[in-house]
C-alpha cells in the first residue's frame, strides 16, 4: 500500500477566506486599520503628518497640470509607457495586425499587455534599452514596456512563427533566460534587476495557463483567453457591453495568483501580493492577512483600455486601488505624509512581508483615497471627471519619480529586496 497522501482540499472556510482577500474592499479596509494605527501612534515604524497632505496634492496637481496641460488626463496604464518618447506604439501593432475584427486586435493587445506588465518590476538605475528603429534611449518602466512591445511584435512569446502577436502557454513555458536578456540588452554592463526571476515568472504563467484550458483557451492557451471568458462567456452568448472592473480583477487574481513566488498560502491556496501584519483583524482565516495585489491591479488598469477600444463600457473603475508600490510609497515619504520613527531604518534592506513594508504599503493606498479628494478640489474636478485612475497617471507616480530623482537619484526612500516580481 502506498505511504503517499494527496494533499487535502482546501476547507469552505479556506476559500471563502482567499475569495475575501480577492476584493478591492478588503484590501481598503485592512489598509486602512494600519493607517488608522498609525494615525493613533501605535507604528512601530511611522508616524503621520496630516498637515503635509495638502502639500503633497498640491505637488500632484501641479505636476498634472504641466503633463496634461490640455486637461485631458488618461488612465494609469501600461500604454503610457509605450507611447515613451512620443511613438505611438499602439497604431504600429494596429498596422502589423491588418484588418482583423475587434476582438482579433483586442485580444492581441490584451495579450501584449498582459505580459509587458509581468515584466515591469523595477529594473533597478544601471539598466537601459536602446529602441533599435528610433535610436532613442529609455530606462526603467518605459524601457522594460519599450523592450517587451519589441519582443512580442518580434513573436518570443509565441511558439507559432505563423502567429507572432501574440502571447500562447507553449511560448512562455519555452521561454530561455538568455533569450530575453537578450531581447533587453541585458549585458555585464547593463544589469537588469531580477532578469532570472522575471523569466521564471513567465514559465510558470505559461505553466497557469497549461493547466486552466477552461480559462485561457482549450486549444492553445492565451492571456486573451480571459478576454474571451469575460466577454464572450459560451459560445452561443453575444459579447458583452459593459463589465464591471472588480470582475477582470478578479478573473485574473482567480487564474494567475499560483504564478507569485510568494509563501503568502491559506490550506495551500495561493494568495499572491498579500502579507501577514498582526495588528490587522479580519473574518475568519483572513484574519492577519493584508491584501494588496499590486501587479494584478496594475495589469487589471492597463487591460481596461483595450478593453473599451472594443467597444465594451467599463463600469466602477475607481474600485480598484492605488498601487502599492515605492514611486507612490516614495511620494508620501518625500512630502512629509508619512516619516520613520528613526531615519537609520532607510539604510536597511527589507523583504517584501516585512512589518515596515507591509505598513508603507498599506498607508500608500488609503493615503492615496484622500490624496486623490484634495487633488480633485486643486483641480475642481469630482470623482466621475478624475478618478483614481486618473489621479494616479496625473500624478502621483509621476511626482513621486521626480522627488525621488531629486532627493536620491531615483532611488526608492526604503530598500526593499526585489527579484523582479513584486515592485
Amino acid at each position: 500500500m502506498s505511504d503517499t497522501h494527496s494533499p487535502a482540499a482546501p476547507t469552505e472556510a479556506a476559500q471563502e477566506a482567499a475569495s475575501l482577500l480577492r476584493s478591492t474592499h478588503t484590501i481598503r479596509e485592512r489598509c486602512k486599520q494600519l493607517l488608522e494605527r498609525a494615525r493613533a501612534g501605535d507604528s512601530r515604524w511611522f508616524t503621520v503628518d496630516d498637515d503635509a497632505l495638502p502639500v503633497a496634492a498640491h505637488a500632484v496637481a501641479d505636476l498634472t497640470r504641466k503633463r496634461f496641460p490640455k486637461g485631458h488626463i488618461p488612465l494609469h496604464s501600461r500604454w503610457r509607457h509605450m507611447e515613451a518618447g512620443g511613438v505611438d506604439r499602439k497604431a504600429q501593432l494596429e498596422r502589423m495586425l491588418g484588418d482583423v475584427d475587434h476582438a482579433t486586435r483586442a485580444e492581441a493587445m490584451w495579450d501584449l499587455a498582459f505580459v509587458s506588465v509581468l515584466l515591469d518590476a523595477g529594473a533597478g538605475p544601471d539598466w537601459s534599452y536602446v529602441e533599435p528603429a528610433t535610436g532613442k534611449t529609455f530606462t526603467r518602466s518605459e524601457g522594460l514596456a519599450v523592450a517587451s512591445f519589441h519582443a512580442f511584435t518580434s513573436g518570443m512569446f509565441s511558439s507559432d512563427m505563423d502567429h507572432p502577436l501574440r502571447v500562447d502557454a507553449d511560448g512562455l513555458r519555452g521561454l530561455i533566460t538568455d533569450h530575453l536578456a537578450s531581447a533587453f540588452q541585458v549585458r555585464a554592463n547593463n544589469p537588469l534587476v531580477g532578469l532570472e526571476g522575471r523569466a521564471i515568472l513567465l514559465r510558470r504563467f505559461g505553466e497557469a495557463m497549461q493547466e486552466q484550458p477552461e480559462a485561457f483557451g482549450p486549444e492553445v492557451q492565451r492571456p486573451s483567453g480571459l478576454y474571451a471568458q469575460i466577454f464572450a462567456p459560451g459560445p452561443d452568448v453575444p459579447y458583452t457591453a459593459d463589465v464591471a472592473v472588480q470582475d477582470i480583477l478578479s478573473v485574473i487574481l482567480m487564474t494567475c495568483s499560483g504564478i507569485w513566488p510568494t509563501s503568502s498560502f491559506i490550506e495551500g491556496i495561493p494568495l499572491g501580493d498579500c502579507w501577514r501584519h498582526p495588528a490587522v483583524r479580519g473574518e475568519g482565516l483572513s484574519d492577519g492577512w493584508v491584501p494588496f495585489h499590486k501587479l494584478s491591479q496594475w495589469l487589471t488598469y492597463s487591460l481596461l483600455e483595450p478593453v473599451a477600444w472594443s467597444g465594451v463600457k467599463l463600469r466602477d473603475v475607481g474600485a480598484l486601488t492605488a498601487l502599492a508600490e515605492y514611486r507612490n510609497g516614495g511620494l508620501l515619504m518625500d512630502t512629509g505624509v508619512l516619516r520613520l520613527r528613526d531615519p537609520a531604518l532607510a539604510a536597511q534592506t527589507w523583504q517584501p512581508g516585512d512589518e515596515i513594508i507591509v505598513e508603507w504599503r498599506a498607508m500608500t493606498v488609503s493615503l492615496l483615497d484622500e490624496l486623490a479628494v484634495h487633488v480633485r478640489k486643486l483641480m475642481h474636478l469630482d470623482a466621475e471627471h478624475l478618478p483614481l485612475a486618473c489621479v494616479l497617471e496625473g500624478g502621483t507616480w509621476a511626482a513621486g519619480r521626480e522627488l525621488a530623482q531629486r532627493e536620491r537619484g531615483g532611488l526608492p526612500p526604503l530598500k526593499v529586496a526585489s527579484d523582479g516580481t513584486l515592485f
